[in-house]
């Protein structure tokens, strides 16, 4: 999935323990086959290659997947959408080369497939059609989080009783340290990616950020994330970072770029209405941002 994944498990026989771990490890390949856009042979890729042309039937399990993307995007009115992957991508490069920003109204043209009420599920034949050509679905803003939500329930029913599946910041948790206590997940400091900000005490929980400190560009004195609103097609600013805790990865996933796409006034209250889900806003000031059922260590 470009990226690294990380696995812990507790056991008194490495044999076993490397054993499931190497299950996990097959679990997110086949995952990555099923989703990824590098290859003309996924069903993903399948699907945008018949995008206005006719629906193509799919696993049950990517069917599932689309739909609660979709719950998603209702949810966050727009700000979380699969079919971003038919953005204008030459428009944003987000190098040293990139000194301005594109108009609003090129920068409007360039989203102009993005609209997840034009993917059409049928669950009778479990097919998905995106009705544009040109239109792409991609998964890049989920994608890891289920994937590691898929490898925790596989080591799970494998009997592994305590452990963490770390997919480059989503991050799921269950059972306790082999002291007895939490696993303590620490919140990246947007301006030290390796130093820590804060942290939490969770377990059978899963945490996941979003922030402008990966990949980014300034442009008179001002800081433009690679997310890009889905709405405008411009790049997102005034947020560092947005960590979502809630209890699957996939959700976290899911709910922590939108939340910098709404902004912290509109992300907050979206999250406060939200049961069993926290979040962490951190602005361009370094100003912390807590959703109502939020504790922190700092």
């Amino acid at each position: 999935m470009g990226n690294a994944f990380e696995f812990a498990i507790q056991s008194t026989d490495n044999l076993w323990a490397n054993a499931q771990i190497d299950l996990a490890i097959e679990e997110i390949r086949r995952i990555e086959r099923l989703l990824t856009t590098f290859s003309n042979d996924s069903i993903t890729s399948i699907v945008n290659q018949n995008a206005g042309i006719e629906p193509v039937e799919v696993p049950q399990e990517v069917f599932e997947l689309i739909f609660r993307c979709q719950k998603i995007s209702e949810l966050t009115q727009g700000a979380f959408d699969i079919t971003y992957g038919g953005i204008d991508k030459s428009l944003w490069n987000f190098d040293l080369k990139m000194k301005t920003l594109p108009s609003a109204e090129v920068a409007a043209k360039s989203v102009r497939l993005i609209d997840y009420q034009k993917i059409v599920l049928d669950q009778m034949n479990r097919t998905v059609f995106l009705k544009e050509k040109g239109m792409r679905i991609g998964f890049g803003g989920i994608g890891k989080g289920y994937a590691a939500d898929k490898a925790t329930e596989l080591l799970k029913k494998s009997g592994v009783v305590s452990g963490f599946v770390n997919a480059a910041g989503d991050l799921n948790t269950w059972g306790v340290q082999e002291n007895g206590k939490p696993w303590t997940i620490g919140v990246a400091d947007p301006n030290q990616k390796k130093e820590i900000f804060s942290s939490l005490d969770i377990t059978n929980a899963a945490i996941a950020t979003s922030g402008n400190y990966e990949k980014y560009v300034t442009i008179g004195g001002k800081r433009y994330s690679h997310t890009i609103d889905p709405k405008t097609g411009l790049p997102v600013s005034g947020i560092k970072s947005v960590t979502i805790i809630t209890q699957n990865a996939e959700l976290a996933d899911a709910l922590a770029t939108p939340v910098m796409v709404m902004g912290i006034k509109v992300g907050l209250d979206l999250i406060n209405q939200l049961k069993g889900v926290g979040c962490i806003v951190i602005d361009d000031n370094n100003k912390l941002f807590l959703s109502k059922n939020i504790n922190i260590n700092q």
